[in-house]
């Protein structure tokens, strides 16, 4: 225990002050549950509760004045004028951290949302449509012992379109696409996050959806880092565990990452497949930038010389200079695209990028 927090308690104990030494008894409970220390937490706070039953009530306007170690944990009870901030301790203990802060592990992504139409390579759109193909014909293979693809990792450089594709798998398979939250399933306590990522899987199987975990790195950093701490490592021999034992029920998962190179080295086999979305070519820029445009009227456009100027750029840039230009184009109340609106777009867009 920290030599500043024993110091408040026995303070609070010399004082006499009730209040301020359950307070303090919390807070103790906190610290050595954040320790790992579990089994000594729970003993503590049993021993605090029992203590609790003997202390007489605490007038409203003295618990108004008490401290607030719970992070602003507000009582369940019905309003009634004073509102008290004392933490029930135990009830938080035993609830995960999506009801703990309201937060749900998952979040479904409505269908008329999903973006679906893509300007792939001709080899990478096959692999897709392998995919789509597998999972639509899945009876038919299970029926002679074989397993359609399951388990998708898509990698690339940012905006080159993996979350989109993962929307455009979840369209043409008609799955629901249910995206894991990250900032609501990592803990700071020791093997919950383990836990909740157990949780999302184990809600992922029961019903048909496609799950889609993005930054996967989060979860899946190599063990051999020497800078991670243990529980780090934990985690990611709890994801490896999970995507083994991985069984949809007819549904899919699908990663992303743009980080390969800080990505454990079993986590690669434990997919059935592996796609690199990169940037597009001269080729599929133009189609791109044409597809973007299709709502709108379009002038006369030296697209060779546009194209060569969006060289390099990924996929989402392109579609933003594009959106941007029809948006220029509305704006000056112009009735079509021209060379200037697109060549504006693409210095903001280039500045932007520097």
């Amino acid at each position: 225990m920290k030599g500043e927090l024993l110091k408040r308690l026995f303070r609070a104990i010399a004082s006499e002050d009730k209040t301020a030494i359950q307070s303090m008894l919390s807070v103790v409970v906190e610290e050595e549950r954040k320790k790992g220390h579990t089994l000594l937490a729970e003993q503590l706070e049993n021993i605090t509760h029992k203590s609790s039953r003997k202390l007489p009530r605490t007038p409203p306007e003295m618990s108004a004045l008490s401290p607030d170690t719970s992070g602003n944990v507000i009582s369940s009870a019905p309003y009634s004028g004073t509102r008290s901030k004392t933490p029930d301790t135990h009830s938080l203990t035993l609830l995960s951290s999506k009801q703990r802060f309201n937060h749900p592990f998952i979040v479904t992504i409505p269908r008329e949302r999903l973006r679906h139409h893509m300007i792939l390579s001709d080899v990478v759109e096959e692999r897709f449509r392998r995919i789509e193909r597998e999972y639509a014909a899945r009876d038919r293979l299970a029926h002679h012992g074989l397993r359609y693809r399951q388990k998708i990792l898509l990698y690339g450089t940012p905006g080159c379109g993996k979350t989109m594709g993962a929307e455009r798998l979840a369209w043409n398979t008609g799955l629901s696409l249910v995206k894991v939250r990250f900032d609501a399933m990592v803990s700071s306590f020791l093997g919950e996050t383990a836990t909740n990522l157990r949780e999302v899987f184990e809600t992922a199987s029961q019903t048909p959806c496609l799950i889609f975990i993005d930054e996967c790195d989060a979860i899946a950093k190599s063990r051999e880092d020497v800078q991670e701490v243990g529980e780090i490592k934990r985690v990611v021999n709890t994801f490896l565990q999970l995507l083994d034992e991985y069984e949809a029920s007819n549904g899919l998962l699908v990663a992303a990452t743009n980080l390969t190179k800080f990505l454990d080295e079993a986590v690669w086999r434990r997919f059935d497949d592996v796609i690199e979305v990169p940037k597009p070519t001269s080729v599929e820029i133009e189609a791109i930038l044409k597809q973007t445009l299709s709502s709108v009227e379009v002038g006369v456009i030296n697209w060779e010389t546009i194209v060569q100027k969006l060289d390099k750029l990924s996929a989402a840039q392109i579609v933003r200079v594009a959106q941007d230009a029809a948006k220029r184009a509305i704006l000056d109340r112009e009735e079509l695209v021209i060379q200037d609106h697109l060549e504006a777009s693409i210095r903001d867009v280039l500045a932007s990028h520097v």
